[in-house]
């Protein structure tokens, strides 16, 4: 690991409560490469990761909210703002499984699925990085440097399932909101780009997802440190002349027409 990759940057990773989950392993590649962090969840879990970096000689700063409140994303900015200085990356990972929060998302097909559904899916998988993007961006363009990398998904932009209409309208709207930005400020020297994961081995995946990831034309999941690796390329300099890009890394399954069991094909 190069530890001067990221010297003299600082970072906001928001979702990065779980400790299999791509958020706190970008916030480790990030921080690993001289990264001083800030990191997010909804929950007190987030000190646990913390901790955890701090273990690995990265700077690493903890911090609680709930991303769809703009009044918590406001504060947070202030406090992120006073531990760093700056914020020269943010990566918006927050969305889908919110720990901490009432009640289960509901899943259902769109004729029968509820306004209140649809209203929540929209605010933690969309609002959440309209928030934080817009209360950091400002920053950005104050300094001419920034890198904005958004976590959407394959579900959505490219491919969808059953009863998720609202998880793949908001990741879609993610990817067609970034478009917009990455023309605003480009000139700013302020890049936007978005990583689309497909079936991931986090520790919220599910059983079936796990199968669905066999599948794929490399027979298995991709991990998190793989999406983190994606990530810490589109937030060094390495990637500065691309942006207003979405990159898939799925293991090549948006690629295959048939998805079935493998003997039954192949």
């Amino acid at each position: 690991m190069d530890r001067e990759r990221f010297a003299d940057k600082a970072a906001v990773l928001t979702g990065a409560g779980s400790e299999r989950g791509i958020g706190f392993a970008a916030a480790r590649n990030l921080g690993l490469g001289g990264c001083r962090v800030a990191i997010t969840s909804t929950t007190d879990r987030i000190f646990e990761r913390v901790s955890e970096l701090q273990a690995l000689g990265i700077e690493a700063h903890g911090f609680v909210a709930d991303l769809t409140d703009r009044g918590q994303v406001e504060d947070l900015g202030r406090h992120v703002l006073s531990a760093l200085g700056r914020v020269d990356i943010l990566i918006n990972n927050a969305g889908m499984v919110q720990v901490g929060k009432p009640g289960e998302e509901e899943s259902a097909p769109l004729a029968t699925l509820s306004e209140q559904a649809w209203r929540e899916s929209i605010e933690r998988n969309l609002n959440t990085c309209f928030h934080v993007t817009q209360v950091f961006l400002p920053g950005m363009i104050e300094h001419r440097y920034g890198r904005i990398v958004n976590v959407s998904s394959v579900t959505g932009p490219v491919v969808s399932n059953p009863a998720s209409a609202a998880y793949s309208a908001a990741k879609a709207a993610m990817v067609g909101m970034s478009l917009s930005l990455a023309i605003e400020v480009g000139a700013q020297g302020i890049t936007v780009n978005n990583v689309a994961p497909g079936w991931i081995s986090t520790g919220s995946q599910l059983p079936e997802e796990a199968i669905g990831g066999f599948n794929t034309p490399l027979r298995r999941s991709g991990t998190p440190d793989e999406v983190a690796d994606l990530i810490a390329f589109l937030a060094s300099d390495e990637s500065r002349y691309i942006t207003g890009q979405l990159i898939i890394i799925d293991g090549g399954n948006t690629l295959q027409e048939y998805k079935g069991p493998i003997e039954s094909y192949y």
